[in-house]
C-alpha cells in the first residue's frame, strides 16, 4: 500500500489545457473517487497516474517516489478498464495469473496465488472458461482479479461498472466496497456516477473543467458543498438552486429569492456576504402540507417507496420529495397548489459571481446529519 499525490500536475493536448494545475494528496489505504461530468479530467489524471499519459509539468508520487519519469511497469499499479480488456483465447485462470507470468513470478508459486484470489473473488467453478461464456458481472471480477493478484501498491479503476445493468452495477459496488475493505490497498477510481462516488469512497475529489472542485468525505460534500457547481452535481434528486439577493442589516440578513423573503441571523453567513447569490435547497429540506410557502405543483414522479414532486414558487422550481405512506402524497396532483415550508438552516447560499458557498458552517457535519435524520 502506498500513499499517492499530485503536486502541481499541468496536463496540455497541443492547444487544449486538460488539467491547469492539480494538487491533490490521497491517503494510504484510502478510497478515492474522481467523479465529474465528461471531459472534466477525472481519465487523464488517472492515465497519468499509470503512466499512460504524461503530465506536461508537475510531479506525482506513489508511495514517497516521484514516477512521472517511471514507466508503467515501474511503477506498481494494477489497472482495470471500462471494457475489462480480457484475453478471449485465454481461460478464467489463465488470465488471471497472465501478470505474474509478464513479471517472472516463479510458475510453481501461481497455484496457490491463483487459489486465493479465485476463493476472493468467488471464482472457482469458473477457472477453465473462456470469457465469453462468462455474464459481465463474472467478467468485471476476472478483471478484478487479475490486477489483484499482483498485490499492486495502488489499485486503479477506470468506470469499472458502467458497462453493467443497474442491479448488476448495485451488486458489484457492495463487492468492490467488501474487498477494499478486506485489502486496505489504496484505491483510486474514476466515476460520473454519484451513487457509485457516495456510496464507496473514503472521500471524493470532484473535478470539473480540469479543476479539482472540491475534496472531502461524501458527508461534506454533501452537506457542505463548496461551491454551486459541487452543490448541483451531488444529490439525487438534485438540489433546487434559485436565484436571489441577498442584503445585510444590523440585525441579520434578507433574503429575497422565488418571489419570497425570509430572515435569516447572522450567524448564519460570512461577515462579506451579500449581494446578487444562488440559494440551494435539498429536496429533503423542503416540507410539503404545512407551512406560509405555497407553491403549485407541475409534476409528481411515483417511484416506489417515495413521490419526487417538481414545483413552481413565484417562477422558481423547487424539487422535493414525498414518503408514499404519507396520506397527502396520494392527493398531490400536477396543477394545485399545495403549502410548504423549508428548513432554513439548512438552506446553502452561493456568491452568484464566484460560485463559491457563502455559508458559515460552523456546524459539525455529523451533527447536521444526524439531525435531519432524526427528523
Amino acid at each position: 500500500m502506498a500513499a499517492v499525490s499530485f503536486k502541481h500536475v499541468r496536463k496540455v493536448f497541443g492547444e487544449t489545457v486538460s488539467i491547469p494545475s492539480l494538487d491533490l494528496d490521497i491517503r494510504d489505504g484510502e478510497f478515492v473517487c474522481l467523479l465529474g461530468p465528461s471531459g472534466c479530467g477525472k481519465t487523464t489524471t488517472l492515465r497519468m497516474l499509470a503512466g499512460l499519459e504524461q503530465p506536461t509539468s508537475g510531479a506525482i508520487h506513489i508511495g514517497g517516489t516521484e514516477v512521472q519519469e517511471l514507466p508503467p511497469a515501474k511503477r506498481d499499479i494494477a489497472m482495470v478498464f471500462q471494457s475489462y480488456a480480457l484475453y478471449p483465447h485465454l481461460t478464467v485462470a489463465q488470465n488471471i495469473v497472465y501478470p505474474l507470468k509478464k513479471r517472472g513470478v516463479p510458475k510453481q508459486e501461481w497455484p496457490a496465488m491463483l487459489n486465493n484470489i479465485a476463493q476472493l473473488l468467488q471464482l472457482e467453478p469458473l477457472l477453465e472458461r473462456k470469457p465469453k461464456q462468462l455474464s459481465g458481472g463474472q467478467q468485471q471480477r476476472v478483471a478484478l482479479g487479475r490486477a489483484l493478484i499482483r498485490k499492486p501498491k495502488v489499485f486503479l479503476l477506470d468506470e469499472p461498472l458502467s458497462n453493467l445493468d443497474a442491479k448488476l452495477r448495485a451488486h458489484m459496488r457492495a463487492e468492490l466496497i467488501e474487498l477494499h475493505q478486506r485489502m486496505g490497498t489504496t484505491t483510486v477510481y474514476v466515476t460520473h456516477d454519484q451513487l457509485e462516488a457516495m456510496t464507496m469512497s473514503t472521500r471524493i475529489a470532484v473535478m470539473n473543467g480540469g479543476v479539482l472542485q472540491q475534496f472531502g468525505t461524501p458527508d461534506e460534500i454533501y452537506y457542505r458543498p463548496a461551491n454551486q457547481f459541487v452543490a448541483g452535481f451531488i444529490g439525487t434528486p438534485a438540489m433546487s438552486l434559485i436565484d436571489g439577493d441577498l442584503q445585510r442589516d444590523d440585525t441579520g440578513f434578507s433574503l429575497h429569492a422565488g418571489g419570497v423573503t425570509v430572515r435569516l441571523p447572522h450567524a448564519a453567513l460570512r461577515a462579506d456576504a451579500s449581494g446578487e447569490v444562488c440559494v440551494g435547497i435539498r429536496p429533503e429540506d423542503i416540507v410539503l402540507g404545512r407551512g406560509t410557502l405555497s407553491a403549485r405543483i407541475k409534476v409528481v414522479e411515483p417511484t416506489g417507496h417515495e413521490s419526487i414532486v417538481l414545483m413552481d414558487c413565484g417562477g422558481a422550481s423547487l424539487c422535493t420529495r414525498i414518503a408514499s405512506d404519507v396520506p397527502l402524497a396520494a392527493e398531490l396532483r400536477a396543477g394545485q397548489s399545495v403549502p410548504f415550508e423549508i428548513t432554513l438552516a439548512r438552506l446553502h447560499i452561493f456568491s452568484r459571481q464566484s460560485g463559491q458557498r457563502m455559508n458559515r458552517d460552523d456546524t459539525n457535519v455529523t451533527s447536521i446529519k444526524r439531525t435531519r435524520d432524526a427528523a
